[in-house]
């Protein structure tokens, strides 16, 4: 029995042997044309990493310049923000400005059309007030024309004037004339 085992075991390694040698032929096969296979897979490698490189780089340039965009971004829309903000606070002045000019305007119209009407009042009372100044010194006007035409002159502190020849009295020429 030892043999008959011996025998079916010297025919499993023949075997094994036979199965061994026919792997390394193949493998020695497979070895030598690993030489012009090489290229081929460094190649297919390189290709397969040079395909993804653009994409790895523009994975990492889209994330170094997404966020100063974003800060950007944000920094563009505050600024927006305060010039809205800004414009807002511009028309509000302008309105109270309108408003303020509108006021001014009426008050200086007001003032001038005062200024006018007070004008045209003192000049209205100046010049009724001055008629009747003349009025009044029409007459004196009317004695100092008599006056300047008659021949009088102060005889004693008191008036005397040159009458006709008929009524000469105490002054010569001259006669006084009476006190009222």
């Amino acid at each position: 029995m030892n043999e008959e085992k011996s025998m079916v075991l010297v025919s499993k390694i023949a075997a094994l042997v036979e199965q061994f040698e026919r792997r390394c032929e193949h493998t020695g096969n497979q070895l030598q044309q690993l030489p012009q296979q090489v290229p081929g897979m460094v190649r297919q490698s390189a290709d397969a990493h040079l395909r993804r490189i653009p994409d790895e780089v523009m994975g990492s340039v889209r994330s170094g310049i997404e966020r100063p965009v974003a800060a950007y971004e944000q920094r563009l829309r505050e600024a927006g923000d305060q010039l809205q903000q800004a414009s807002k606070a511009f028309t509000t002045q302008l309105l109270r400005a309108e408003t303020l000019h509108k006021a001014l305007i009426w008050k200086v119209a007001g003032i001038t059309l005062g200024s006018l009407a007070i004008l045209l009042a003192g000049g209205g009372w100046l010049s009724w007030h001055y008629q009747e100044e003349i009025r009044k010194s029409q007459l004196s006007a009317d004695l100092m024309r008599a006056y300047n035409q008659a021949d009088v002159t102060l005889c004693n502190d008191r008036l005397c004037a040159k009458v006709g020849k008929r009524d000469r009295q105490r002054y010569g020429e001259y006669v006084q004339v009476e006190a009222r």
